[in-house]
């Protein structure tokens, strides 16, 4: 292929409302133009990567014995209603009616499409197992979409579905599609990407991995231990609390606390550390009910285990005279007999012994020092069961190895893996009949990967300030063929020559032979990215030899002319 006949515009300015560098070079490179919030059209550059993204997913797909199918983007409401979810899921579902007023839905996720596609013909055990998948366009209404292709609302997506009768046979798949997803993005050449552990959210089902790539512009927690090979989102990582030291206790004091009721406030004024605080979280229900979270004063509350804990979401409280609740001064003591019996009161396992601690009084600028759960509040309000509530912090203990190695990283999410159970099949009412003729629910895996988010993901991971540096495995070109002076005729003869014999080799060749000043001829190679680049000037002919050149500065040698194309080959 020819640049000058790329469409496509390259241009040197960083676009103003680009907030990461892979966002900002896809468009100064003409890989995508946006049409809209969140929704992209994609230039050859791109669609060219992509092919190859998804030609690696689809052989290794095929190799644990997936079957590609496709399902609708367009869905009738009723498919979402079988499976409960055209309730639950708020407005990242883009619900329409079409013109005979049917009410619609398009497809963020294709669990019901999988369930529907099969389960009339799955009516045997002796149709099990199997693993249906596609590559297929999605809508999600993100609120806040940003950071180009990697928070976006229309997007491409590899999902599969596998359905198993047995929980063992689940287990074997997920390990064996584990494993895949590994060769997946080793294949591609992003040795960046690590698994850990998640929560499956919206999904449903109990296990669940992410694929994260580590990159500093990641909007997710990665949490890591550096002693061992644990990893886990920071939403499910679980916090092992450190035992205390026994102390001394301290006679429960009440004080006037004045106007201070914030943590620095309290600490500042009473002269004492955040983790000697015993601070009260308070959030509301669906139903508007109050829950108060207690935990220590330099934790933060991990709000995806409290709503996994209470089975429901939660927002933060507007807290009313009636609630019984003091904002800034609310503390564990006598408050069971202050709030009404929808109030929930629960405690984190980092205040589990705690003695001598800081809490409020229930009171206006009154807070209480010397506060012990066992001496204060069990005797009166009975026995504690401490939760896992808290945030993880550098420095924890890993559950794992036991060890204070708990590391924070930031990480881009580019691929899920869940087992579902019988969350869809149950509720759509998908059975077969078992060995002894009883009819049973099967068992249901979820495997994704958003093609455009890796994508952008990994030239998130893999640039300098003039371009990406693609990975040869999906690299939109193999080589780069650059011709300075192509009004030079013996130049151009030799790149001219140069570019009929990479091809005839099948070798991918972008050939940029415009009449433009080498510098900008380069600069647009550099956003290409393209992992080879061969030099033929007016200079090198003098010397009888081309500049090969590596896209990530490996490699910068000059080559006799004749030798070039032999060079090349074996370095490709």
């Amino acid at each position: 292929m020819k640049l000058d006949k790329l469409v496509g515009e390259r241009f040197k300015e960083r676009p103003v409302d680009c907030v990461v560098d892979s966002h900002a070079l896809m468009v100064r490179g003409g890989y995508i133009k946006q049409v809209g919030n969140g929704v992209y059209s994609s230039y050859m550059v791109l669609r060219r990567i992509v092919n190859k993204v998804e030609r690696i997913i689809k052989e290794e797909m095929e190799r644990i014995d997936g079957q590609e199918v496709q399902f609708p983007v367009v869905m009738p409401a009723t498919l979402w209603e079988e499976s409960g979810r055209y309730e639950s899921i708020g407005a990242e579902l883009l619900r329409f009616s079409d013109r005979a007023g049917t009410p619609m839905v398009l497809g963020m996720t294709h669990e019901e499409a999988a369930v529907h596609l099969v389960r009339e013909y799955a009516n045997s055990y002796t149709k099990y197992p199997f693993m249906i998948y596609q590559i297929q366009t999605k809508f999600r209404d993100e609120a806040r979409a940003r950071a180009g292709l990697i928070r976006v609302r229309e997007f491409s997506m590899k999902d599969g579905y596998s359905f198993h009768t047995s929980q063992d046979d689940l287990d074997d798949y997920y390990n064996k599609c584990h494993n895949a997803y590994k060769r997946i993005f080793e294949r591609m050449g992003v040795p960046q990407v690590v698994s850990v552990e998640s929560d499956s959210g919206m999904m449903g089902g109990k296990v669940a991995h992410e694929f994260m790539l580590l990159a500093p512009a990641g909007e997710d927690t990665v949490v890591v231990c550096d002693s061992c090979d644990y990893r886990a989102n920071m939403e499910s990582a679980e916090r092992i609390n450190q035992k205390s030291q026994p102390q001394n206790l301290q006679s429960l004091t009440k004080i006037h606390t004045a106007a201070a009721k914030t943590i620095p406030e309290v600490c500042n004024l009473l002269k004492i550390p955040e983790t000697s605080l015993c601070k009260a979280v308070i959030f509301q229900k669906e139903d508007d009910s109050f829950v108060v979270v207690f935990i220590r004063g330099d934790l933060e509350i991990n709000e995806t285990k409290l709503k996994n804990f209470l089975k429901e979401d939660i927002k933060p409280a507007i807290i009313t005279l009636e609630s019984g609740l003091s904002a800034g001064y609310t503390g564990p003591i006598d408050l069971p007999n202050r709030i009404s019996e929808s109030t929930q009161i629960l405690f984190d396992r980092s205040l589990e012994d705690g003695e001598n601690l800081c809490c409020g009084a229930n009171e206006d600028e009154y807070h209480y020092t010397g506060f012990s759960f066992a001496r204060d509040f069990v005797p009166t309000f009975g026995e504690i069961k401490f939760n896992d509530f808290a945030k993880v912090v550098d420095g924890d203990i890993c559950p794992k190895c036991k060890q204070p190695k708990i590391n924070l990283t930031r990480g881009i999410e580019v691929g899920n893996i869940f087992q579902l159970g019988t969350k869809y099949t149950q509720s759509m009412q998908m059975q077969y009949t078992d060995q002894e003729g009883n009819l049973q629910f099967p068992l249901m895996g979820c495997y994704g990967i958003g093609v455009g988010r890796l994508i952008a993901s990994i030239c998130e991971a893999s640039h300098d300030d003039y371009g990406p540096i693609w990975p040869k495995a999906i690299a939109p070109w193999q080589v780069h063929l650059c011709c300075v002076r192509s009004d030079d005729e013996k130049v151009k003869a030799v790149a001219d020559n140069l570019y009929n014999q990479l091809q005839e080799k099948g070798v991918e060749v972008i050939y940029d032979d415009r009449a433009v000043r080498p510098g900008v001829m380069f600069s647009d190679a550099d956003l290409l990215g393209v992992p080879l680049r061969i030099v033929c000037s007016p200079r090198n002919l003098q010397e009888g030899v081309c500049e090969i050149i590596a896209r990530d500065k490996s490699i910068q040698q000059k080559t006799p002319i004749d030798q070039v194309l032999e060079e090349i080959l074996n370095k490709l």
